[in-house]
């Protein structure tokens, strides 16, 4: 029988997405075994958490709580006529890491799902189609993951878009086969998308 304040760590840490019984107990002990203050920075952390984070009132990612816009939207050097839509605030992320992209963001919030029973207006499409017309958008980037629900989204996106705005170029990522990735592995969007998608050698 393990201590209490033990099994309501394991308790608490088997929350997490992807942490199963067996990994909580290991983080758990590990927490236990080691310096209090590791402990106590972790705590302080997520007691932080919800006061010292928001979301963008434009762009819906994630900022600081004392700023009022995304950096991301807010300085000059970013090009407001380009859109890049992304289902989860994370995704900007890595987008950033490539250094490759000038644009602005914006974040849905999901992907339409019937079964988990997200709907197209739980999302942020309405803020979408509005930020088109205030910041004369030339071009929305539909970068959905690669999923039934991502391409559900995808599709409705486009469809909203162009019914509303007829002269909108809205394009999206290139998608196909990873490298090292071998054909017999590859799920069937993947492989649709690199034929849809493929180009010369």
């Amino acid at each position: 029988m393990l201590p209490q304040a033990l099994e309501n760590a394991i308790e608490a840490l088997g929350m997490l997405p992807g942490v199963g019984h067996k990994t909580a107990e290991r983080y758990a002990y590990y927490l236990f075994r080691s310096s209090p203050k590791i402990a106590d920075n972790i705590a302080d952390a997520l007691a932080n958490l919800h006061d010292n984070v928001k979301s963008c009132p434009v762009t819906f990612a994630l900022i600081d709580a004392s700023e009022k816009i995304s950096s991301l939207y807010d300085d000059p050097a970013r090009d407001k006529a380009t859109v890049l839509v992304v289902e989860e605030p994370l995704d900007i992320y890595a987008i950033e890491q490539t250094h490759g992209f000038k644009g602005t963001y914006h974040v849905l919030g999901g992907a339409v799902s019937p079964i988990d029973g997200i709907t197209p207006d739980q999302l942020h499409i309405h803020e979408l189609l509005t930020r088109v017309e205030k910041d004369n958008v030339t071009e929305v980037i539909i970068a959905t993951n690669p999923s039934v629900e991502g391409e559900s989204t995808a599709l409705l996106l486009d469809k909203m878009l162009h019914d509303k705005y007829p002269e909108l170029k809205v394009t999206r990522l290139a998608r196909g086969l990873p490298l090292g990735v071998d054909l017999s592995y590859a799920d069937q969007i993947t492989l649709s998308a690199a034929l849809e998608n493929r180009t010369k050698i």
